[in-house]
């Protein structure tokens, strides 16, 4: 028996820290109030190895069975939506390919994946940048001068970074009246030639000669907290390194996925799926 009522999925990469997982429920309960539709928060991988009692008692949802379990109950339609900032190879191999073999054991089912928070398809959308803007003017010292180092977690995908340095340079417009300036960087890369595209990591960037003595915000270019940008992560620790310099202020805003205007771009992106 066929079910017309499609079944929706937030779907992050997932991680092993709970923090992230609670996050993705979190913004998944209110884009299924802000859009009146179900939207069941799933992940693509790692977060069905937290351990059920640190999530309520609840295990993760991940995507690739819980699509399955749709289609075998009669669902015709899955509607994917990418808690992504980017063209992560996540979105462009992985979610696709498992889709694929949903399709062949459920030739019936139609499945729609929505573009990522940015579309570099869809004209100019400031949306996010204000955000970022958001976070960083309430992180900003109050009347002192301050310069912003806009930080990702690092890509293999050039893709990605361009994602980066695009918000980097509307970042730079929307603060212009406020701060001295914006740097893009990243958190790591990997190792060669062919991965310089990241550059600067946030570790050099902090030592770069404009931004060794008085305020930095950093624009947390995160969703959840995890083990890199969550309590005790990765950022936590190259900050500290840097905050030891005499002269050092540096302020992290909250993250990306935290903001609640993130759920008005998610809640266009089922629109226009539900308008196909």
């Amino acid at each position: 028996m066929s079910d017309s009522t499609p079944a929706i999925f937030l779907v992050d990469n997932g991680s092993l820290r709970p923090q992230a997982t609670h996050n993705l429920r979190r913004v998944a309960a209110r884009l299924s109030d802000t859009c009146g539709k179900t939207v069941q928060a799933a992940s693509l991988r790692h977060s069905d190895r937290v351990p059920a009692e640190d999530l309520g008692g609840e295990p993760a949802v991940m995507l690739g069975p819980a699509a399955e379990r749709a289609a075998a109950r009669g669902v015709t339609e899955i509607i994917v939506v990418p808690f992504f900032f980017g063209p992560s190879r996540a979105l462009t191999d992985q979610v696709p390919a498992r889709m694929a073999e949903l399709q062949q054991r459920f030739p019936e089912v139609r499945v729609v994946i929505t573009p990522p928070l940015v579309d570099e398809q869809a004209p100019v959308d400031l949306r996010l940048a204000r955000i970022l803007a958001d976070n960083v003017r309430r992180a900003a010292p109050d009347g002192e001068p301050y310069n912003v180092v806009l930080v990702d977690h690092g890509s293999p995908v050039p893709g990605v970074t361009a994602v980066r340095n695009r918000l980097a340079g509307q970042l730079s417009v929307l603060l212009a009246d406020d701060a001295l300036g914006v740097m893009p960087a990243s958190m790591e890369r990997r190792e060669g030639e062919a991965y310089r595209f990241n550059e600067p990591l946030l570790a050099g960037a902090l030592e770069s000669e404009r931004l060794t003595r008085g305020h930095v915000v950093l624009a947390m270019l995160f969703l959840s907290p995890g083990r890199h940008a969550g309590e005790d992560g990765d950022i936590a620790h190259i900050r500290a390194v840097a905050s030891g310099e005499p002269g050092r202020h540096i302020t992290p805003t909250r993250l990306v996925g935290e903001h609640p205007d993130i759920v008005a771009i998610l809640a266009s992106r089922v629109q226009q799926a539900l308008a196909g």
